[in-house]
């Protein structure tokens, strides 16, 4: 069989690929080169920029099977009927390390999921936690900024972990999921994933419910202590990636359980506490766990580049019967997301196969920019409405409009009754054993005692007591035993 021709990116076959073309034997390079130049510009250009959050990543392809009738709560067509497969690709990360970092380390997980569906892509942006660390994306920037690495050490500080966290009461539930045994997750098979915001239904009828989605993973849930989780770091730094991609490979496909709470919509104004605030849980005994169906990942990427790195997901990516809530955060998602995007792979990534629709075709009037195909076809007009027969709009909402009132401004979440910072993470706490416990308490000392501020960690402390007063007092006596070392 005759080999296939090397060729350059224009298709010229290549003659030499071992030696540059040189002024005489040992003498300068020619700039005639096109070869060699081709080959170095490219190389150059091999990397673009990385994710700010949720750099570093795995992912994989798969499908959803309907299991469960939920038509009562939603009419989007790929939750429709039991049985019903729709194609996906789901993308876990770590948060806030470099695309560099290692996978076992303490840090919320991203579960991003892209649903190819018959009327469109739905992407659903969460992590491996229900809540998060604040509650107002204004926030958002300053909160990446105090976990990064620091601008003048070049490493992560934990004078600016804990001193955002010190101002930041509302990130205490979260602090308290990170800091106990959940925070290192052995696998990325071995986690659950949480849609984490809230989000809307709606029915046929045009019958609005808030629903938080919860992916139970039926492989169990497996963690790492922090000793564990630093050898394998140190062994091992692409744990999971090689988890992952050789559970697969040897056809042992992960699998999680999808669950639903639904609140109907009318109950959101009289609930005790802000359903819409990221950083609460909806306790299950309010609105219990109703199963949807399953998630199953069955093949790898070809390319970890093109498809993973590539791959972008958007939370405003709904489809017809899902639709936003109030939430603040995911509102300040809707446009961060898409717009980080447009930054990174350019305004035409939706063309990218990753990203692109699958089980339909995306129509619209969008042209031009950066990598931009001449897929529209002669002659085809790039304004709506036109007289040429070109894509129309429906008149039909994808969800139900959410009521508004009030003056503009820049306000603070609405107050309900049982609102509070800290009594969520107290229950948390209080749902762990005594080993738990123990472990919580050391992971958090371990860093807070780092902190060269004593007013930094007195506030912090303050959480922690106003939580649970032994979770407090525990903490704090942790604290002063390692200073005083």
């Amino acid at each position: 069989m005759s080999k296939r021709v090397l060729t350059t990116e224009s298709g010229a076959p290549v003659a030499d690929n071992q030696n540059s073309a040189s002024a005489g034997i040992g003498g300068p390079l020619l700039l005639q080169d096109q070869h060699l130049l081709e080959k170095l510009a490219r190389f150059n250009r091999e990397r673009i920029p990385e994710r700010v959050v949720h750099a570093r990543g795995s992912g994989a392809y798969g499908y959803f099977e309907v299991t469960d009738d939920v038509t009562g709560f939603t009419h989007a067509d790929f939750l429709s009927s039991v049985g019903r497969r729709t194609q996906l690709f789901l993308r876990f990360s770590t948060v806030a390390d470099s695309l560099g970092g290692a996978d076992a380390v303490r840090d919320p997980r991203g579960f991003a999921v892209k649903f190819y569906t018959e009327q469109g892509n739905y992407d659903l942006v969460g992590n491996n936690t229900p809540v998060f660390f604040i509650k107002d994306p204004i926030k958002f920037p300053d909160f990446i900024h105090s976990q990064k690495r620091d601008p003048f050490t070049g490493r992560q500080e934990p004078d600016n972990v804990w001193d955002f966290w010190a101002h930041s009461p509302e990130a205490t539930h979260q602090v308290t999921w990170l800091m106990g045994d959940r925070g290192i997750p052995a696998s990325y098979r071995h986690m659950n994933g949480y849609g984490s915001h809230t989000y809307q239904w709606t029915n046929a009828e045009g019958e609005a419910f808030f629903v938080k989605y919860h992916f139970k993973t039926n492989q169990g849930v497996r963690s790492l202590s922090s000793d564990q989780a630093a050898e394998l770091a140190g062994k091992n730094p692409n744990s999971h990636q090689t988890d992952l991609l050789q559970a697969i490979e040897r056809g042992v496909n992960p699998s999680w359980t999808l669950h639903v709470q639904i609140m109907p919509a009318a109950d959101a104004a009289e609930y005790r506490f802000n359903p819409f605030d990221l950083t609460k849980v909806w306790p299950h005994l309010d609105y219990p766990l109703q199963r949807v169906g399953r998630l199953v990942l069955d093949r790898n990427p070809d390319n970890v580049f093109a498809e993973v790195e590539q791959a972008a997901f958007s939370p405003n990516n709904f489809v017809p019967g899902i639709g936003p809530s109030p939430d603040k955060m995911l509102q300040g998602r809707l446009f961060a997301y898409a717009d980080a995007h447009r930054y990174r792979l350019g305004v035409n990534h939706t063309l990218l196969a990753v990203n692109a629709p699958k089980a339909t075709t995306a129509q619209n009037y969008g042209r031009d920019g950066l990598m931009a195909s001449n897929s529209q076809g002669r002659g085809a007009k790039n304004y709506e409405p036109n007289s040429y027969d070109g894509p129309t709009e429906t008149g039909r909402a994808l969800s139900a409009p959410l009521s508004v009132t009030g003056y503009t401004g820049t306000h603070e979440a609405p107050q309900h009754t049982k609102d509070d910072d800290f009594y969520q993470a107290g229950e948390l706490y209080r749902l762990m054993s005594s080993e738990e416990r123990s472990r919580l308490v050391a992971n958090i000392a371990g860093g807070l005692s780092q902190v060269s501020r004593d007013d930094v960690i007195e506030k912090n402390l303050a959480h922690f007591h106003a939580a649970d007063p032994e979770y407090g007092r525990r903490v704090e006596e942790a604290v002063h035993a390692l200073r005083e070392d």
